[in-house]
C-alpha cells in the first residue's frame, strides 16, 4: 500500500543547493538554525495527520527568524535525503562546516579570565577517520569543558553531518580548528610552555617517552591531550612531540583482540580524569 505515488515524485534531493548536504537529527538540525554559522537553505518536516510534534512550531518559526523555507514532506522523502539515517523526523540543508583556521584566532582564550591560563585544557586529534568517533569526541570535549580541539587536516574525518549527528549538535556550537602540521603545532606550543601528553591503548615501550596510569597524571599548566587513530593509535612522530604517554590500567587481564577501549570510550575516561582535577587544582 501506498507505493504506487512514491516513485513518480520527482525526488527532492535532485533539487538540492549546489555543495550543500544535509543534516539530520532534531539536536544538529535545531542548533544549526540557532547558532547560523553555516549558511542555510531549505528546512525540511516531516508530515502529520494530526498536529505533527509540538517542536516543529518551533523549528518553522526560528526557520523563519533565518528566512529559511520550510516544507512539509512525507517521512519517505527525508528517508531519501538522508540516506536512511535517522533524521526524527527533520532535515536541514546547510552549507558544509569547514574545520576553523588556527591562524583565524591563534590566541582568543589565554587571557579568558573564566578558564584562567594555567588550567585551558585543549584536545588534538590525529588522524581520526571514523565519523561516529569524530562526533563522540566533539561531544565529550564539549560536555567536560575542554577549550579548544584541534583536527589534523590529513587523514581525519571532515565534519559531516554524520558528524554533527554523533555529536548530539556539538560541533553547531564548537569550534574544530584544523592543522596542516600537527607536529609543528605541538611543537610550537611545548615551547611556549604548554604540557602535550600523548595517549596509548596498551602501556608498552615508546621510546624516551615515560608511559603512566591516566589516574597517576597530574598538571598545574596549560595542556595538550593528543588522541590518535582508531587503528593505530599515535604516530610515532608525533609520540615524539609528547613529553608524557596516558594510558587507562585495565580492570582484568585482557583477551587478545580485545585489549584496547573505542577511541571515543578511551578520551572519555582520560578527559574526565583530567578535568576532574581541573576543579580540585583550579583556584
Amino acid at each position: 500500500a501506498g507505493k504506487g505515488k512514491g516513485p513518480q515524485r520527482k525526488p527532492l534531493f535532485l533539487e538540492r543547493t549546489k555543495g550543500s548536504e544535509i543534516l539530520f537529527g532534531v539536536a544538529p538540525c535545531w542548533l544549526a538554525l540557532a547558532q547560523a554559522r553555516r549558511a542555510l537553505f531549505r528546512l525540511f518536516l516531516k508530515q502529520s495527520s494530526g498536529s505533527g510534534r509540538p517542536v516543529w512550531g518551533e523549528f518553522a518559526l526560528q526557520a523563519a527568524a533565518r528566512g529559511v523555507p520550510v516544507l512539509h514532506v512525507p517521512g519517505r522523502e527525508l528517508d531519501v535525503l538522508c540516506r536512511g539515517r535517522p533524521h526524527q523526523g527533520v532535515c536541514l540543508e546547510a552549507a558544509p562546516l569547514p574545520f576553523k583556521s588556527l591562524r583565524d584566532a591563534e590566541e582568543p582564550q589565554l587571557g579568558d579570565g573564566r578558564s584562567g591560563s594555567r588550567q585551558l585544557l585543549w584536545l588534538v586529534l590525529e588522524h581520526i577517520q571514523d565519523p561516529m568517533n569524530l562526533g563522540a569526541l566533539l561531544r565529550c570535549a564539549y560536555f567536560l569543558g575542554v577549550d579548544r580541539v584541534v583536527a589534523s587536516h590529513r587523514n581525519s574525518c571532515p565534519l559531516t553531518p554524520i558528524v554533527s549527528k554523533a555529536s548530539a549538535g556539538a560541533v553547531e556550537v564548537f569550534d574544530v580548528y584544523g592543522t596542516d602540521d600537527l607536529q609543528g603545532f605541538l611543537k610550537a606550543k611545548s615551547a611556549e610552555g604548554w604540557e602535550v601528553v600523548g595517549t596509548v591503548s596498551r602501556p608498552g615501550d615508546v621510546e624516551d617517552v615515560p608511559v603512566i596510569s591516566c589516574s597517576e597524571f597530574r598538571w598545574d599548566k596549560p595542556l595538550i591531550v593528543v588522541i590518535g587513530s582508531e587503528g593505530e593509535g599515535l604516530s610515532l612522530e608525533t609520540q615524539l612531540q609528547c613529553q608524557r604517554l596516558l594510558a587507562i590500567p585495565p580492570g582484568r587481564a585482557l583477551h587478545p583482540g580485545i585489549d584496547s577501549l573505542n577511541v571515543s570510550v578511551a578520551a572519555g575516561i582520560i578527559l574526565h580524569s583530567i578535568c576532574s582535577q581541573k576543579q580540585r587544582h583550579g583556584d
